[in-house]
């Protein structure tokens, strides 16, 4: 039914049309800054640390994830950290987020990582309950943090 594949600097112009179908979806349309240069550079150039899949219906891309392999001390083991998973408006409820999420644990699995996070918007409750009858929890007790564009320059500059 699904078919998930490796992304390639060819889908960068289909992963920033995802991307930013994404932002509008998460009411943050306005913050998109990617392009298909950046997209193409930054997954697939030769310092990239992310990964990109494809989920395609009949040859047709119905989505895309975007992961990267974080590190847990306490576990001192690699984790995949999912930072975004998306899937087209009609393809939602068909099974090909719950196959996308498969496809990465099983990398996560053969990689050996210890974990496989990611976030959720509080109010993106459909995404929540999806997350929640695969067996994943959420973690009530952390906190994220961001630093990011002005500050991230004036702290780093001191």
């Amino acid at each position: 039914m699904f078919e998930i594949r490796k992304a390639t600097p060819k889908d960068a112009e289909t992963i920033l049309r995802f991307i930013t179908e994404l932002a509008i979806y998460e009411k943050a349309g306005h913050e998109v800054e990617a392009t298909v240069q950046s997209v193409t550079s930054s997954l697939f150039g030769e310092n990239s640390v992310s990964h990109a899949a494809i989920c395609e219906r009949d040859g047709i891309p119905v989505g895309f994830a975007v992961w990267f392999f974080s590190y847990s001390t306490w576990l001192a083991r690699n984790g995949l950290y999912l930072e975004d998973l998306y899937i087209t408006p009609d393809q939602r409820g068909s099974g090909a987020g719950r196959t996308m999420l498969r496809y990465l644990a099983q990398i996560a699995v053969e990689k050996g990582c210890g974990r496989f996070e990611w976030s959720v918007l509080d109010w993106n409750e459909p995404a929540i309950k999806a997350y929640e009858a695969i067996g994943a929890e959420p973690l009530s007790e952390w906190t994220r943090y961001r630093l990011s564009g002005a500050a991230l320059e004036s702290f780093a500059a001191g």
